[in-house]
């Protein structure tokens, strides 16, 4: 899957957009209203309503968006003629903004059929600047929706949804409370770690996914005490952008498998599912990886080189939980109040979600999926 998106990065990157953008008449500004009061990003809109001749402002994205609030973001338009998209936000607004470039060109699918299965052939021109430094939905091919009747999510996926152009700017990442860059962080970790263990790694993704763990290993922690180090957030972006590109090319697996009826039932953010998931399911599929997991490791700031392949994969499994716990994100569904009475659903949910199960590589059983879901109830074991 190519990815040419056009691609500028770096303090005050923002200042050529106006250039990007100098000959749209009609723009849509896909954002929230979290974002939309960061200075940069008001600053950034004045400059494009000056700019165009038309400006539709959709700031009320909410978080884990589902079908329904995609669709109420397109019956908000009233059929208005849109001519690029803008997505300014966390991963649920650059999904939303993806699957409006879509919806809003004449004769495209509706989203019923895009949930069908149904793949789009056009879209129209838009532009993805990310103020989390996690999902990486500015480089995949993927949008996520929450269905709330399944109390799970699906991913409506075409290459036709990259972007042509990705603005990677710190300034905007600086807002970021710790517990979100924490969490969004991991979100990219495991975005990384799955692409590279996948079924369907190959040399284009792992490249991708090698560049991001290690600039993810050198700047998260960082980044999360220091907010204003423009450089480490950057490198975070970075980080973020390269899980997204190996998503594009491989894909995940295990961890968000079993995240996505974590998010789905109880609407635990896409992070803090994947933060607690992310040991327990490392664990498990560590033996049919050894060698890749050993190489995450040698990429560590302060890796032990003296280590075998096997203790060097054990060492990594270990580095993830104690950074999860350091970052001081739930490592279990304990600390948030969850019970363990729907256990089964939860298991037959994320065997439901087959397009990330098959990259597992290691073969998935329900007992697998239910012992680790039992890992994240530790007073069930107490």
């Amino acid at each position: 899957m190519n990815i040419n998106s056009t691609l500028i990065s770096g303090f005050q990157a923002l200042n050529d957009i106006g250039y990007l953008l100098q000959n749209r008449r009609s723009l849509l500004l896909v954002t929230d209203k979290n974002i939309s009061a960061i200075p940069a990003v008001a600053t950034l809109t004045e400059q494009l309503r000056r700019q165009a001749d038309t400006l539709i402002i959709l700031d009320n994205v909410p978080p884990e968006p589902s079908q329904h609030d995609v669709a109420a973001q397109l019956e908000s338009l009233n059929g208005r003629q849109v001519e690029t998209v803008i997505g300014i936000g966390g991963g649920s607004v650059l999904d939303v903004a993806k699957l409006l470039s879509v919806l809003c060109l004449s004769g495209a699918p509706t989203l019923d059929q895009l949930l069908a299965g149904e793949k789009p052939t056009a879209r129209l021109p838009s532009l993805l600047i990310p103020t989390t430094a996690g999902t990486g939905s500015e480089a995949t091919p993927n949008a996520i929706l929450a269905i709330p009747e399944q109390e799970t999510k699906v991913g409506i996926i075409s290459p036709v949804m990259l972007p042509d152009y990705v603005a990677l700017a710190p300034e905007l990442t600086t807002s970021m409370p710790p517990h979100i860059a924490s969490s969004t962080g991991i979100d990219a970790l495991c975005h990384l770690i799955e692409c590279f263990t996948a079924t369907v790694a190959n040399p284009v993704s792992d490249n991708y996914a090698l560049i991001g763990l290690k600039k993810l290993f050198a700047s998260l922690e960082t980044s999360v005490a220091e907010p204003h180090n423009l450089q480490a957030r950057l490198d975070m972006l970075w980080a973020s952008y390269y899980g997204g590109a190996a998503i594009a090319h491989a894909g995940t697996h295990l961890v968000h498998a079993l995240s996505y009826p974590l998010g789905g039932k109880y609407h635990l953010p896409h992070g803090v599912a994947n933060a607690i998931l992310l040991a327990p399911c490392m664990r498990a599929v560590r033996p049919a990886a050894v060698t890749k997991f050993a190489q995450a490791y040698d990429l560590l700031p302060n890796a032990d080189r003296s280590l075998n392949d096997e203790e060097k994969s054990h060492a990594l499994v270990d580095y993830f939980a104690a950074l999860v716990r350091r970052l001081k994100l739930p490592a279990s569904l304990d600390e948030l109040g969850i019970k363990a009475d729907q256990l089964p659903q939860l298991v037959e949910s994320a065997l439901d979600v087959q397009r990330l199960i098959k990259n597992v590589p290691t073969p998935v059983s329900a007992s697998m999926v239910r012992n680790i879901y039992l890992t994240l109830f530790p007073t069930l074991s107490a």
